[in-house]
């Protein structure tokens, strides 16, 4: 008999199955279905990504016969500032480590951009507007274009003797004398000069800014000479051509660099200076040596009562500052008569690197206050999480209008009015900014990325670890902050700054796996979406830890060399254990959003009499109800079941403990042990959105107490539209949130309840509002 109960039970429990197969069985019988693809959000990215080789390894590592060359430059380089024009004589020597016989080699020749003859006008869409400014009419239809771009005066070889070369935009190919075998160097000059751009009139990412009050200009300088571009085993030539938005990929090199200004200026860039006594008064040097020993303040090498005095003196004798660095991949330089000078020391991994700003009076009082601070905090928490910074100094520079970077040298915006003051905007922008700047030494300048092509790679990585470093910014100097501010207002990073964008018109959103002149919205897309996504990565998908481990396991693995986005993904899953293909997959490659709901929620009882289901299927079978065993039937609220049941009383309630109805079904030993659940739950969660993620939902008890349960991302692994889960507790559920702490960048919080919340529209909002 025990037999034949046991075989009728296991016959109940398995015809639901069956009757769901054999119900699919007759409705693909009435349709004719196609096979489809893999579409599944969890399926591996090997279709996407490059196959390992003996150049990356599939961990993400380099590879054992991984590569790079090298360019190293000799230059001579003079401004003149009274016709602001620039000239130089550079040599380059540069060494073939690849595998491949070069014909030819590539230079850059990015000032071309803005060159007469430019394509970059051309390739944006224009109409007229019609109301614009008097200055924006005439610079677009009436003023001649300004005399732009190289003038390449000569190029030749060791001995002197022209090299044959093609200039193409903002690319020239040189042709080698014979063709470059493995290991080979091989050296040639180039002779060149252009007028340097003011950049606060006419745009562009260094040049001048001219003072109307006094006739100085301010000069930030970079891609001022023809650059090497990469040769590698990803892109063989790197030569895309320069429009303007992508920015550059550089292969590392020893830099010699001496620079003539204006006897007055006071100069500092890339790498050491190396004729500090000549170019320093005696007084300079003693205040150098004081901030080289002050850790807690910046210490004033040129105050700003003798800038303003060297604003009035035009110097018709000239200075020669000499630069030398040593594997960086690029050079940048600042110069003007007008700066003030102050640097501290910050102690990174027990050495010390001293924290630089250049500023005229007029990013005064906030840059004496805050932008050193700035640099020297920046540099703490990006060592912290990635390497320490190998280079003896980094440096701000302040520059109306820029945010651009370079090796141990950056322009940052953030300028006061004129009477002094300066609001919270200005404030943040400034150090915003500075901690942005400043942490490109570490992204791309050390791990160099190819920004050409992978605009993310560096900005993206960069504004979540500027994040990052803004809110150690915030605690380390909370004077800092406004009274209204417990901590940085970082206004990219934190998972609800994205939702718009992401939830915006999908016609005008790329994936961030986007080359950044093909970007609609190039801000969102290349800095504030991948920061976010890695912000979520490190907080809600794997954890502090975990992330942190693989982050800082990928930035010491590429330092100094040139990774690709597969390098990244792979190395953080090598890692840390973590799969994340459907991570990468759905944030990178796509342009799906998140939107996890609350579809339905069912309560449920515990009953002792059969319930309509067992009844239908004993039915079908012709199966005796008094032959089955002791079984727990579970009744909807308000079904058929439930309310025939509340008349004689079957229903299990908390008077009547459930576990004494099943407690045969457990040993002794765990009789003692055993849970009591009194509320049963079918919570089912629906995703609108096409994002994949963990499903965080807070359950709130009747009697208040509240509790947070993650579900990770595979619970979406076989159903991509909606889950159900069953919750069995011993207090019952009054409220269930999604995402309660906007951790996932959810677009639509309005199914995010239950009981579902009712929105007050707009006009509802804004008359309770002004009530009274």
């Amino acid at each position: 008999m025990e037999k034949l109960r046991y075989y009728l039970l296991s016959l109940i429990l398995v015809s639901g199955v069956t009757f769901a197969q054999e119900n699919e069985t007759e409705k693909e019988k009435e349709e004719v279905k196609t096979g489809h693809t893999n579409t599944n959000k969890f399926k591996q990215l090997y279709d996407e990504f490059s196959s390992p080789n003996m150049y990356r390894a599939a961990s993400g590592a380099p590879g054992s016969a991984y590569y790079q060359q090298q360019a190293d430059y000799k230059m001579n380089i003079v401004l003149d500032d009274k016709n602001a024009k620039i000239s130089g004589f550079e040599t380059i020597t540069y060494t073939n480590n690849s595998p491949d016989v070069l014909k030819y080699l590539w230079v850059q020749l990015d000032q071309n951009q803005r060159a007469k003859d430019s394509k970059s006008p051309l390739i944006e869409t224009s109409g007229l507007q019609p109301v614009m400014r008097p200055g924006q009419f005439t610079s677009k239809f009436i003023k001649t274009p300004l005399e732009r771009g190289f003038n390449i005066e000569q190029v030749t070889d060791a001995s002197g003797k022209p090299l044959p070369h093609m200039i193409n935009r903002t690319m020239m190919r040189v042709e080698l004398p014979k063709p470059m075998a493995t290991g080979d160097k091989f050296s040639f000059s180039i002779k060149w000069w252009y007028n340097v751009n003011n950049h606060v009139e006419e745009g562009g990412r260094s040049g001048f800014e001219y003072f109307e009050k006094d006739g100085n200009r301010s000069y930030v300088i970079a891609q001022f000479y023809p650059r090497m571009a990469v040769y590698s085993d990803v892109e063989g030539w790197q030569n895309s051509q320069f429009w303007g938005r992508d920015e550059f990929a550089l292969p590392f090199g020893d830099f010699e660099v001496d620079i003539t200004v204006p006897a007055d200026h006071i100069l500092d860039g890339t790498g050491v200076l190396v004729n500090r006594k000549e170019v320093f008064s005696k007084e300079m040097m003693k205040r150098y040596e004081a901030a080289k020993k002050s850790y807690d303040k910046p210490v004033v090498i040129v105050t700003q009562e003798e800038a303003e005095a060297a604003e009035k003196g035009f110097s018709d004798k000239t200075k020669t500052w000499k630069l030398r660095a040593k594997n960086v991949r690029d050079f940048g330089f600042a110069t003007s008569r007008k700066f003030i000078w102050d640097m501290m020391a910050v102690k990174i991994g027990g050495k010390d690197v001293m924290a630089v700003s250049l500023y005229p009076k007029e990013g005064n009082p906030l840059w004496e206050e805050w932008s050193t601070k700035a640099v020297a905090s920046t540099l703490e928490s990006y060592s912290r999480m990635t390497f320490d910074y190998p280079y003896h100094k980094a440096i701000s520079v302040h520059a109306k209008r820029q945010g651009m970077e370079y090796p141990m040298i950056c322009w940052n915006y953030g300028r006061p009015k004129e009477d002094g003051t300066y609001n919270d905007r200005t404030k943040y922008g400034m150090m915003g900014v500075i901690i942005h700047e400043v942490g490109h030494n570490f992204f791309p300048m050390i791990v160099n990325s190819d920004e050409r092509q992978w605009t993310w790679m560096d900005e993206g990585l960069n504004t979540f670890m500027q994040y990052v470093a803004e809110q150690d910014f915030g605690e380390k100097y909370p004077e800092a902050l406004s009274p209204q501010h417990e901590n940085f207002p970082s206004d990219r990073g934190p998972a609800k700054l994205i939702v718009p964008y992401m939830g915006g018109n999908q016609d005008f959103i790329a994936p961030i796996m986007t080359k950044g002149l093909n970007t609609y919205q190039f801000g969102n897309n290349a800095y504030g979406k991948p920061a976010t996504a890695l912000n979520i990565l490190r907080e809600t998908v794997m954890g502090r830890e975990l992330f942190d481990y693989a982050f800082k396991e990928y930035a010491k693995r590429w330092m100094f060399k040139h990774p690709t986005p597969e390098d990244f993904f792979r190395t953080m899953e090598d890692a840390s254990a973590f799969d994340l293909d459907w991570y990468w997959r759905g944030w990178f490659y796509t342009t799906d959003w998140v939107d996890i709901g609350v579809k339905d929620v069912k309560k449920f009882y515990v009953s002792s009499e059969p319930n309509k289901y067992v009844r239908d299927i004993a039915a079908e079978r012709g199966l005796k109800l008094e032959d089955l065993p002791p079984l727990v039937y579970l009744v909807e609220e308000d079904s058929e079941d439930f309310k025939e049941n509340m008349k004689t009383s079957s229903l299990f309630d908390n008077s009547t403990p459930i576990k004494e109805y099943i407690m045969d079904n457990f040993t002794p030993e765990e009789q003692k042990s055993i849970k009591s659940p009194n509320y049963f739950y079918n919570v089912t969660f629906e995703k609108p959105g096409g994002l994949v993620m963990p499903i965080i939902v807070e359950y709130t008890y009747a009697d208040g107490s509240k509790k947070t349960e993650t579900y990770p991302a595979q619970i979406w692994r076989l159903n991509d539209n909606e889950i159900t889960k069953a919750i069995a507790s011993d207090k019952e559920i009054v409220n269930i949130v999604v995402d309660p702490k906007l951790e996932t960048a959810d677009v639509d919080t309005t199914n995010n309840a239950w009981p579902k919340k009712v929105e007050e529209s707009e006009f509802d909002q804004f008359k309770n509002k002004i009530k009274g």
